[in-house]
Order: C-alpha cells, then structure tokens, then sequence
C-alpha cells in the first residue's frame, strides 16, 4: 500500500484509490506523512487536528485520535506502516515505495546531473502530483505551514523542466506548460521570463512584451513593486531585437530540501522574503547552497543571498575584515579557522548579518559555504552526533582545508560549537547564538559582535528601501512613530514593512495607530506564522527557566532604567541574587545595557512581556492588550 500526498490525501494498493474522508484521523496522517519519518511533537500533532480550539483534554483526545487511525491502517490492511509512540510525539515510518512525496524527490535527486535522462526523470516526478493537494484534509496548520513548501517543491522542478526544454531549443513545446503556469501563478517572474523568452524565439515578439506588461501590472496592482531585474533586461533586449541570455542552468542540478524552516522567532526567521519568483525581500532562510566554487575545489552547497540587506554597516565591515583573514587564500592550509560570534535577542537579524557577510568574502571560500542549524523545530539543541554528520555530509567531498564557511546557526550552548570547529575544509566558522557564548569566547577568541535594535536613522533607511522614498517622506512623522513602535528592531520592522508593501494606499499614520492598539499582537503575518513578534518572544522566553522567564516578565513593570536596587524590590529578592538574573538577562538579549549597572528593556519586548504577564495573570488584567479592531480598511 502506498500513501498519496501530492493531491487529496489517500490510500493505493496501485489499482484502487481511496481518498480519505475529510476527519481528524485524516489531519492527523498528513501531518505525520509531511514530516515522513521524523518525530513530530504532540503541540503540533494537537495543533494540526484541532487548532486554537483545543479539546480540554488534549494529551488523551489525541491518543484516541491516534488508535482511529490505527484501526483505519487495519481496514485497509497497512500492516507494513503504523504509528510509533515514541517521546515527545509520534512517528510514522515511510519510504519511497510508501510515500508517493518521497518517491518524488528521490525522482528529482536522481535527476540531478543525469544528463539527457534529467528531463524525463524530473517529467515522471512532475506526474506523481494529482489535483489540489491535501484538499479533503481540514487543518488550518497544514494549509498554512506544508502546502505551500509542498507548492514550492513542485514549481521548482517545473520551472527547471522549462529551462532545459528551453535551453535544447523546444520553444514552441514549452509554450504550453508555460502559458499555464504563468496564469496559475501570475506573480511568479521566473515563468513569466521563460515564457517572455520563448514567445520571442518563435517570432511572437508583440506577445513577449505583452506578458511583460502583463506581470508588471500585476505586481504594482498587488504587491506595489515593478519586476525585477531580469525581466527588465529581458524587456529591453527584446525592444532592440537582441537575443535573450539565458541563465547558466546547467551548472546548478536542482535539488530539493524537504523542510527545514527555521523555527519561530529565530534570527533565519528576522528577514521574510516576499517570494514570486525572485526574492524582492529578505526572507526565511533554506539551509545549504555554495559561495563561488572555483577551480581548485568541488563545487560545494549553496548559501542563501539576502537581498535588501539595510544597516548594520559597522559590524558587516568588521565581520568581512576577520573573515577575510581566514580561507584557504590566506596561504596556511594548516591553519586553524577563524571564527566569530554574532549574539542578540530574537529578532535582530543575527543570520542574515552572517549570510550577508558570508557573500562579500565568498572569493576567499572557493568550495562555497554551509549553513547549519543546531536547534530543532522546538527549539531544543540537536544532538552533537547529528549535526557533526549532517556538516560533514554538507561539505564538499575532497575540498582542500579552509576552502569552506560554515555558519553554525541558532547555537545554544558552547560545547555545541566547540565540537564543529575542527571539522576538515572549514577556514571560517559564523557562530550565531541568541546567548553570548562566554565560555567559548575565553576558549577561543573569536571575533565578538553583539546586535541590539538598529537606530533611528538605519530603521528609517529599512523602511525606505522597502516602501520607497516618496511614500516615507510623505508621512515623515507616521514613519518615525513606526518605527518607534517596533522598537527599531529588525522583524518588526519587517513585518510591518511587508504589510504596507501589499497595501499602497494604506496611510502610514492609520497602519501605525492600528498597530499600537494591540501591541505586539498586531505585529505579525497570517501567511506565515514564523513572521510574527509575540511568537518570536514567547518562543525565547519558553528556552529558559522558568524563575528567569518570570524575572523578564516582572522586570518589565519597570518603565525605563532597570538597576539592581530596583529590579530586586520589583522581584523581591536580595540585590545580588536580583543581579545575578540581571547579568543572565543581558545574556540572552533580552535587556540592553546602557552604562555598567544599569539596564534597560527594549520598548517592543516590555509591551510583549507586559502583554504575556497579563494572559498568564501574573499582573493586573489593565496593563493587558485592548479589544482588538479591524486593520484600516477593512484589512486583517
């Protein structure tokens, strides 16, 4: 028996379908079969089955759910497959034979550099998606987490489809697959630029720029941005009769990451793309890719680029100096590599720094760059054995010592670190951590940048690279209080900055004020629940214990400077046990320090904490959110 993914969820012995009925037990499968393999926790199990609305008793609710779908496994007589308990969650084992979205990448990964044979293998795997996926699967979280990364998988393999066809010379048969791919994704710019291309190819050069229009129109009418840069030169060469260039597919086989998101609130998380077809903003990041392979190296995997990257212009250049030290060109092939430490509160954009540094320097790194995330999904560190593993498998095979960066991402405690830095090829190791890593700082001396919120002046800039300057300037003072509002750190103002990017002739000055009447809850995106501040907040503040998480939230009854004397009368305790939960505070990023000895909160993370204390009815119901209203215009 066979599960069926990529469409409504269902069962196949191969000659018989059954599509499942729309149920919890149905919810359930699915989450487990998108994560094949794996242990998904039970919060996410009880979130994809029930959402918001869960039952009283939820741990035994879905037990029983568990045992429904047991018995659904024995009607239809899957006894090869069944749900292991184990902790923490459930699993369900799956493979290729099993799994028709497992049998899909294998397809796509087998393709990858198998010359003539990549087009029919990548075409056999493009026939295994059937309808609207998981259509008959009535969970909110799966429609919002998985379908779209499922989408994604499958737009990638057809728009590499279309770019070998296109690159062998089959114009007119790719007419077809694009013309229906650009109007069931309209905002997608790399189908709309294959089909600008072809249509010129065969001589319909009006029609070519027809599509231009059609797509430029469509992005100012709906997310107020004009195509990219590519389809703008695309259009212009058009307009002169010169030969479109195409891009250089062939030295990039597609493959596909099966997931791997970071998880909510983390710094892979502070800069959102705006995804159609290019990246127009800077967004969740994918692990893997490579720098600039040369010559002397196997090309390696492939780090993201961050576009749109604003601010922080003192500690990219200080980062880009000490990398620059390391790599396989500073001439010691023997030498240890460098390394720095990039901390900061949730939020402030401490792997984006990484990935943007990671590119000015990538000449040094011929075997290209790893990034490697050392928490899971629920925030707990990964065990040292399987990330050791997974950097090894992600490091080109037979490249030369320091011909590599890797950044370790999202690192909770020193040994995690320590335990990576010897790893063979690495000249530079990025070490982003939410902490300040004292102990591997003494150890190892790396190179120290701490990022709070930006200033006033760089989350102006943010806004106006984002919005443009005719409309920041238009409500100077609506921007300045804005940016206030978000503390001048860096998700928010992401946040923010994407939902007035889809609404051009949203005010400023109404945005602002909307959002101040339920700080911080206003200030995330319903596509995409990683983008989202008290998500961001309350998944940092879940990582400590639990006395230190109750300090940040009865710290934040002190509106401005926080010192000892006063957080140990806010907290009632001795002063030195009081500055002894300071210093750990300062830490995690949590509290700021403004001189020695005096503390402050940034305004954004006391309305969050301000804000939890309330639901959690640790202070007074009116310090809590007001009712919540309407977005200006009618917009949510």
């Amino acid at each position: 028996m066979r599960f069926q993914l990529l469409g409504p969820l269902s069962i196949t012995d191969g000659r018989d379908v059954v599509v499942l009925p729309p149920s919890k037990p149905t919810s359930l499968l699915a989450a487990l079969l998108v994560r094949p393999g794996e242990v998904v926790p039970t919060d996410r199990l009880r979130q994809a089955v029930w959402g918001e609305a869960q039952p009283a008793t939820a741990k035994a609710a879905l037990q029983s759910c568990v045992l429904r779908l047991r018995r659904l496994f024995a009607k239809y007589d899957i006894e090869e497959q069944s749900v292991v308990a184990v902790a923490g969650g459930y699993r369900l084992p799956a493979d290729g034979d099993t799994l028709d979205l497992l049998h899909f990448r294998s397809l796509v990964s087998r393709a990858a550099g198998a010359g003539e044979s990549e087009l029919p293998l990548l075409r056999t795997a493009l026939g295994l998606w059937r309808g609207p996926l998981l259509a008959n699967v009535p969970s909110a979280l799966i429609h919002r987490d998985e379908v779209p990364r499922l989408v994604e998988e499958r737009l990638r393999v057809l728009e590499r489809v279309c770019e070998i066809q296109l690159a062998r010379g089959r114009c007119r048969e790719v007419l077809v697959d694009l013309w229906e791919a650009t109007r069931t994704h309209p905002e997608h710019e790399g189908f709309a630029a294959q089909l600008m291309r072809a249509l010129y190819r065969v001589g319909r050069q009006i029609e070519a720029l027809a599509e231009y229009r059609r797509i430029r129109t469509h992005l100012r009418d709906e997310l107020g941005v004009d195509p990219g840069a590519e389809l703008q030169s695309l259009e212009l060469a058009i307009l002169r009769g010169a030969e479109p260039r195409d891009p250089a597919f062939e030295a990039t086989p597609l493959t596909l990451t099966p997931h791997g998101a970071p998880a909510a609130g983390d710094a892979t998380a502070d800069d959102p793309a705006v995804q159609h077809g290019r990246t127009a903003a800077a967004g969740p990041v994918p692990p893997g890719g490579h720098l600039s392979p040369g010559p002397a190296d196997p090309p390696g995997p492939r780090l993201p680029h961050v576009p749109g990257f604003t601010g922080r212009t003192g500690e990219t250049a200080h980062l880009v100096s000490h990398l620059s030290g390391g790599g396989r060109s500073a001439g010691r092939a023997d030498a240890a590599p460098v390394i720095a430490v990039i901390s900061g509160g949730p939020g402030m954009g401490k792997t984006a720094l990484a990935l943007h540094a990671a590119q000015l320097v990538a000449d040094r790194y011929p075997a290209g760059g790893v990034l490697l995330r050392l928490t899971g999904p629920d925030g707990r560190p990964r065990p040292a054995d399987e990330a050791a593993a997974e950097l090894r498998s992600l490091l080109p095979a037979g490249a030369s010592r320091g011909s590599c960066l890797v950044i370790l991402d999202d690192v909770v405690h020193p040994d995690q670190a320590r335990g990576l830095l010897d790893v063979s090829g690495c000249g530079a190791v990025v070490v982003t951590s939410r902490l300040g890593l004292a102990a591997l700082v003494a150890t190892h001396g790396p190179a120290v940048l701490q990022l709070g919120a930006l200033s006033p002046q760089e989350s102006h800039a943010l806004l106006t690279a984002v919005l443009g300057h005719e409309r920041v300037t238009a409500e100077a003072t609506a921007a300045r209080t804005l940016t206030d509002t978000c503390g001048h750190v860096p998700l928010a103002l992401r946040i923010v900055a994407a939902r007035l990017l889809t609404r051009p002739k949203l005010r400023l000055a109404d945005y602002a004020a909307w959002v101040r009447r339920d700080l911080p809850a206003r200030l995330a995106l319903p596509d995409d629940p990683r983008m989202s501040v008290p998500l961001a907040l309350d998944g940092a503040l879940d990582r400590l214990p639990a006395p230190l998480a109750d300090a940040h939230l009865r710290l934040a009854r002190l509106n401005g400077q926080i010192t000892g004397p006063a957080a140990a009368a806010a907290l009632s305790v001795p002063e030195t046990h009081a500055e002894e939960l300071l210093e750990r505070l300062l830490d995690t990023g949590l509290l700021d320090e403004e001189q020695p000895g005096t503390l402050r909160m940034n305004s954004l993370f006391r309305a969050h904490a301000l804000h939890r204390a309330a639901r959690t009815g640790d202070i007074p119901q009116t310090v809590g959110s007001p009712a919540r209203r309407a977005l200006p215009s009618g917009a949510t």
